[in-house]
């Protein structure tokens, strides 16, 4: 079953192993190209305002409330960080599976600004590849970590025309690949040696795991609807487990880490005061710290994959900020980026669904992992906006 068979398929725009819904996807499937499915960011002062338009498309916000978001990116002169980040992502991955021998082109699109997700399947489907397995930027389980870039690959074959002739399998959340935590790992083993190093004692340093927020009734839709995954849902979870993990492994390498404390907080929300989010805030949580008696504080950008707007913004300015006005010593860890276990980890998992790679072979960290090739029903529901059609799922 193919695309061009959308009407009977379990699974629309599917290649035909994915077609049916298997959770995994255990047959080896002849993919002829990479889609790199980015956020997008501005490059320039006059990309601002258009570029956040198409962020919050169809929810009304006028320019002087966009306005408000703006200045961050104006701070640094308009221009967005993260299409710098993945034209160096593409090109270290292109370098990857060359070096493995992989002949797979790399196609990169973004959602919300150039180059688009549509001129990135165009291009494809003109140079005849048009099996393509999808790679988003965005690690865990929520609507716009995963199901937005699935409802967007959808909109993009229909409004090219594509729909029947061009399949988009996406590679599962990989939260809990060994290449994605690594540098997560090392950035908290430098930072407890750097505090204890400058006389700080274990138990007064504070591990904060920091990702996006997102609506808690987002939260508690994220991930397959058939597990409970409690408070917070799949996405909350699947932080947990990996920020459990990046500590216990960080004491193994340094043991006195163990009586390090640490908590998963939340960064970057942007809706209305009356609306629900996950808490706690970083910010929030950094004043507090010295009545615990903390004196330093590693912030850990565990949500994050790259050094973006909300890493440069939120952390490295307001969180430092933040710190500095608690008296902290304060340090940012690193994102994965280009890292080499990062890029690696993304060929492993591409490799995965080229191989058909039976799902207990599979690399993971947590019990919670492998996350499933193809998402369950009603997974990672928009309550706000309802169902959409969404490749690499079964429907709605």
């Amino acid at each position: 079953m193919s695309a061009r068979d959308v009407t009977e398929a379990t699974v629309p725009f599917a290649s035909a192993a994915a077609a049916s819904g298997p959770e995994y996807v255990e047959t080896p499937v002849a993919y002829d190209g990479i889609l790199l499915a980015g956020f997008g960011g501005p490059e320039g002062q006059d990309d601002v305002i258009p570029f956040l338009r198409n962020v919050t498309r169809g929810r009304g916000i006028p320019d002087e409330r966009l306005e408000e978001v703006a200045h961050h990116y104006r701070h640094f002169g308009g221009v967005s960080p993260i299409n710098a980040q993945n034209r160096a992502l593409k090109a270290a991955l292109e370098a990857e599976l060359a070096r493995r021998g992989i002949a797979l082109p790399v196609y990169w699109g973004n959602r919300n600004w150039t180059p688009y997700l549509a001129d990135a399947v165009t291009e494809a489907a003109d140079q005849g590849d048009t099996t393509l397995l999808a790679f988003a930027t965005s690690a865990y389980s929520s609507f716009s970590s995963c199901r937005q870039y699935r409802e967007d690959f959808a909109r993009v074959l229909e409004e090219t025309g594509l729909d029947r002739s061009v399949t988009i399998d996406k590679i599962r959340p990989f939260y809990d690949h060994p290449g994605f935590v690594e540098s997560f790992v090392e950035g908290v083993r430098a930072a407890v040696e750097t505090f204890t190093a400058d006389g700080a004692a274990p138990s007064a340093i504070q591990v904060l795991f920091t990702t996006h927020s997102v609506p808690t009734d987002d939260a508690l839709r994220s991930g397959p609807r058939d597990v409970d995954w409690g408070t917070g849902g799949a996405y909350a979870a699947q932080h947990e487990a990996v920020a459990a993990w990046v500590m216990s492994r960080v004491a193994e390498l340094l043991p006195v880490a163990a009586e390090v404390p640490w908590e998963l907080v939340y960064q970057s929300r942007s809706g209305p005061a009356s609306q629900p989010w996950l808490e706690p805030d970083i910010c929030d949580v950094i004043e507090e710290l010295p009545g615990r008696g903390r004196t330093a504080v590693a912030v850990v950008p565990l949500g994050f994959v790259s050094d973006h707007m909300e890493v440069l913004w939120d952390l490295d300015t307001e969180a430092k900020e933040a710190a500095a006005d608690a008296g902290l010593a304060f340090v940012r860890t690193p994102t994965p980026g280009v890292s080499a276990s990062f890029v690696a980890g993304i060929v492993d998992l591409i490799e995965e669904r080229l191989e058909g790679r039976p799902a207990a072979d599979r690399r993971h960290v947590t019990s919670l992992g492998p996350a499933f090739d193809v998402c369950r029903p009603g997974c990672c529901e928009n309550i706000r906006a309802g169902f959409k059609p969404a490749a690499a799922g079964i429907a709605p």
